[in-house]
This record gives C-alpha cells, sequence and structure tokens, in this order.
C-alpha cells in the first residue's frame, strides 16, 4: 500500500517506461543519434526544451506565422528534414518516445537502471499561457529511466561585454539569426555585424537576404591565420565551398567586411544609434587613432559559441581546453565521456558546427548500440564485443577526425586576444543581470585580493544573476586573471521546489 504521495504510481509523474537510450537534446546531434539507435534496435526517449526538432541550428518559423518555404533560412535543410521524418516514424512505430518542451535538470546514477534523469515540462506547457504564474502551474516532474545516456546539450553564445552592449537594439549574432529564422523579424534595418568566427558571415548572408542593410561585418580574427592549417582546409573542401558561398553572398550584398576590427563601444539614447569600430593589434588591443562610427539601428554581435556542460560536470565528467578557449568534454573515438555509461555528441564535445554534429551523434549511436549489446546480448541487433566495427562505424570516425580536426583550426584562429578588456572602461557593466560594472570587478582582483573568478563572485555579485554567469563568465575570469573554468552546479536549470518535494525519498 503506499504510504506517502510520493509512493503513488503516477504515469505523468514517472514519465515514459525504462529505455535502453536517453538522448538529452534534439539538435543535429541528438537527432542523428536518435534515429540511428532506434534503427539499431534500442528504445529511445528523446527528452528537448524545444517544441520541434532541430536545436538552435534548424530552428523553426511559429506555425502562426505560416511561412511557406522555411528551409529557405537554413542550408543542408535535406539532412534535417530525412532525419525529422525517420524520428516521426519511429515515433509511430514506438520505438522512439519523444518529449518536447522537457529540461532535464539532473543525470543521476541508480534506480531501476544504470542511470535517472529528472525533467521540468510536459505537453501541457505548449498551451500555457506565457504570463510566468501560467508557466509554473504547467510544470510538472518527469522521471527517465535508461541503460545509457547521450548528452547533446549543444552551446551559448560568448559575449565580451564593451561600452554600451545594454542598449536596446543589441543582441546576440545567434539570436539575430534566431529571431529571423524562428520569428521572420529583423533586429533592425541598418544592421553591424560584429564579432569573431564564421557564424558572421552566415548571419550577415542572411540578415541580407532578408532585406536588412549591413554595412559591414566587423571580424576580431584575421582569416590568414588559417593558412597555418592549410593541409587540414584541403582535406575539408566542402567548408572551403561554403565559405566561398558565404563570401559571394557578402560581395552580392556589398557588405564589407572588416577583419581585425571590433566594436568598442555602442552609442545610443533608447537604442543603439551607432557604434564605434576600432583596428586591434594581435592581442585584440584597439589601436589608438584608428576608431571610426558607423551607423545603425542594430548590432548583432557574439564571439563564438560555449558548450553547455551543466549536466556533464554534474556527473563529474573530464573536460579539456579547446582551442578557442573555452571548456569543453574530453571524449573518446567513440564519443564516450570519461564516466562509464555516458556518451556525448555535437559541440559539447567542441564548436564544430551542424555537420560535425550530425556524424557525432550517429558514431556515437553505433557506440551505445555496441556497448548495451554487450551488457546484455539479446536485447539489441547491434554487433557483440567480438565483432569488428561495422563499416558504417568506420567511416563515421573518419568523417569526425576529419571535421573535428577543421573545427580546431577554426577554433584557434578566431581564439579572443587577451587584449580585449582594453576596451572596457571602469563604468562598462560587465554582469548586466545584477548591474556589476568592470570596475567594480578589477577593484576585487586588484585592491581586494581576488584572484578568481568565484571569489570576484562574492565579493561583487558578478554572475549571481538570472543566467548565472553563462553572458558575463568569460569577461569576469579575464578580468579576474584567470581562464574560465566548467561550470559545476547541482541543477541545470531553475526548479520549482514544489517538484524538489514532490521527488521520492531516495532521489532527494
Amino acid at each position: 500500500m503506499p504510504t506517502s504521495p510520493s509512493d503513488r504510481a503516477d504515469p505523468e509523474r514517472t514519465g515514459p517506461a525504462p529505455a535502453d537510450l536517453a538522448i538529452v537534446g534534439a539538435g543535429p546531434a541528438g537527432l542523428a543519434a536518435a534515429v540511428t539507435a532506434a534503427g539499431l534496435g534500442l528504445r529511445v526517449v528523446v527528452l528537448d526544451t524545444g517544441e520541434r526538432p532541430g536545436g538552435q541550428f534548424y530552428r523553426h518559423p511559429a506555425p502562426g506565422l505560416g511561412a511557406a518555404r522555411p528551409e529557405a533560412l537554413h542550408h543542408a535543410w535535406p539532412e534535417f528534414a530525412t532525419r525529422e521524418a525517420a524520428l516521426r516514424a519511429l515515433e509511430s512505430a514506438g520505438r522512439i518516445t519523444y518529449l518536447p518542451l522537457h529540461h532535464v535538470w539532473t543525470v543521476v546514477p541508480g534506480g531501476q537502471t544504470p542511470w535517472t534523469l529528472h525533467a521540468i515540462g510536459g505537453a501541457d506547457r505548449a498551451a500555457a499561457d506565457r504570463a510566468a504564474a501560467d508557466r509554473a502551474a504547467a510544470d510538472r516532474a518527469v522521471t527517465v529511466h535508461a541503460g545509457a545516456v547521450l548528452l547533446a546539450t549543444g552551446a551559448y553564445e560568448r559575449q565580451l561585454p564593451f561600452p554600451g552592449w545594454t542598449l536596446p537594439g543589441v543582441v546576440g549574432a545567434g539570436g539575430a539569426q534566431a529571431m529571423l529564422k524562428a520569428g521572420l523579424v529583423l533586429p533592425g534595418r541598418r544592421v553591424v555585424v560584429a564579432g569573431s568566427g564564421p557564424l558572421l558571415l552566415a548571419v550577415a548572408g542572411s540578415l541580407a537576404a532578408a532585406g536588412a542593410t549591413v554595412p559591414a561585418v566587423v571580424e576580431a580574427g584575421a582569416y590568414t591565420a588559417y593558412a597555418a592549417r592549410t593541409p587540414t582546409l584541403l582535406r575539408n573542401p566542402g567548408k572551403l565551398a561554403e565559405a566561398a558561398v558565404h563570401g559571394a553572398a557578402l560581395a552580392g550584398h556589398h557588405v564589407r567586411l572588416l577583419t581585425r576590427h571590433a566594436v568598442t563601444e555602442a552609442h545610443g539614447t533608447d537604442r543603439v544609434e551607432a557604434v564605434t569600430v576600432a583596428r586591434l593589434d594581435r592581442d585584440w588591443r584597439p589601436l589608438p587613432g584608428t576608431a571610426r562610427r558607423i551607423p545603425c539601428d542594430a548590432l548583432a554581435v557574439g564571439h563564438g559559441l560555449v558548450p553547455q556542460l551543466e549536466l556533464a560536470t554534474g556527473l563529474g565528467c573530464a573536460t579539456r581546453r579547446g582551442p578557442d578557449g573555452t571548456v569543453a568534454l574530453e571524449l573518446d573515438a567513440e564519443q564516450r565521456t570519461s564516466v562509464p555509461g555516458i556518451w556525448s555528441a555535437g559541440e559539447t564535445g567542441g564548436i564544430g558546427g551542424a555537420q560535425l554534429a550530425l556524424v557525432e551523434g550517429e558514431l556515437a549511436a553505433h557506440s551505445i548500440a555496441a556497448a548495451l549489446s554487450r551488457r546484455n546480448p539479446a536485447a539489441t541487433r547491434a554487433p557483440t564485443s567480438r565483432a569488428p566495427r561495422p563499416p558504417r562505424a568506420a567511416r563515421l570516425a573518419r568523417t569526425r577526425a576529419r571535421l573535428r580536426a577543421f573545427a580546431d583550426a577554426m577554433a584557434a584562429a578566431h581564439r579572443p586576444g587577451p587584449g580585449w578588456t582594453d576596451w572596457l572602461r571602469d563604468d562598462a557593466v560587465v554582469c548586466r543581470c545584477e548591474e556589476v560594472p568592470a570596475g567594480r570587478i578589477r577593484e576585487a582582483a586588484g585592491e581586494l585580493g581576488a584572484r578568481d573568478a568565484r571569489t570576484v563572485k562574492l565579493l561583487t555579485r558578478a554572475g549571481m544573476g538570472w543566467c548565472q554567469g553563462r553572458m558575463c563568465g568569460p569577461a569576469v575570469a579575464a578580468l579576474a586573471g584567470e581562464a574560465p573554468a566548467p561550470d559545476r552546479r547541482p541543477l541545470s536549470c531553475p526548479v520549482p521546489l514544489r517538484l524538489l518535494a514532490e521527488l521520492p525519498p531516495d532521489a532527494r
């Protein structure tokens, strides 16, 4: 007999039946892994925060917008469409359980199966009013049990603050692209695109094709940095062709490309009206006498992406420092993390783009199927431990190595230089959530003796706001004289206390 509410069977609370594989994230990596793993005979559960699969890369316009050709906003759309169709078919066949609008907040070992995932979400979230109270009422706890876990949680934008970056009209480069893909809207009519990394070219091309005037793409790095990796470039002709397409698109729209330049200040009252652009030295320090103003009504700025690792680091997965200075997971040739039973694919292993994510997701699925088959040979149709690696998996491994080498070359070429903090005046806001200026952080690191970002955080509250340091973390670390460290937190997202209270005693 149940003795407490938590002991009573509640199908909506307990979630789907135990699965062979739970996948967190339905972007390119998670989608490819799910379809492949189900095809190899595994029972798969996919949990994703979005309303539709595709992740940040394959964003969809809201149905109410009536977009006739959403594929026009993406490249490599057929690769996604094929896998989305396979996901729907496998879901209908009962081989994949797809849970959209679910945010996994922790993964813990033990329980009915080797791994237990706790999530917030539910289909009724989609119908909830957008007010915070209604969203909270729609939240429910979901528990998923699985024999293995694949983390495909993607990444978020890296921002390096500058005076004026809090003005309305200043958005992330990826955010501008998301506005266009999901909302079919432009951040402005005259948009400067700035920062560093190849994403800038894609964003500028998309904005210009949609009707915006893009006076300049302001790239802090230099493409000559790729010259040292010429053999790697030649092994990836598809990437070179993609760059040529972006370059031709910018030339066709008369977009000027300024390399070794950065936006060092945004100007305006009610919103951004102009930006100051300055030439940089090799360490990214602004050169005196090179500043100029460019009028605009929007600025799309970003310095690449940062792997989203909260779930992985909470499990104790080993990390490494990437060529771009960000922290990524340490993975073996089959996408295994340092924690047995946990795999990862996509941007969590280092920023590499959608094509690499698709390859890694499929490769991870083959590895997981083989591992589960060794554990229980009757459970799957996957090859046994004594069988050689399937030809498809061997080809995927070679492709992964080639694309990962290109990703590392790209990351090294666009790594921020240490001198970028020179454009931060003391009154410039660094932590937007808590409104902490650069001067207060410098005071903590200098006069008060803070030698790491955590101590700076305790002294200034920088990083204690709603975003939990995702926006300001790299800047706070740089001002504290330390390299960004991996986040380690017990919960990957805010969780209502009532859901924590409803957990079974052995899960608290």
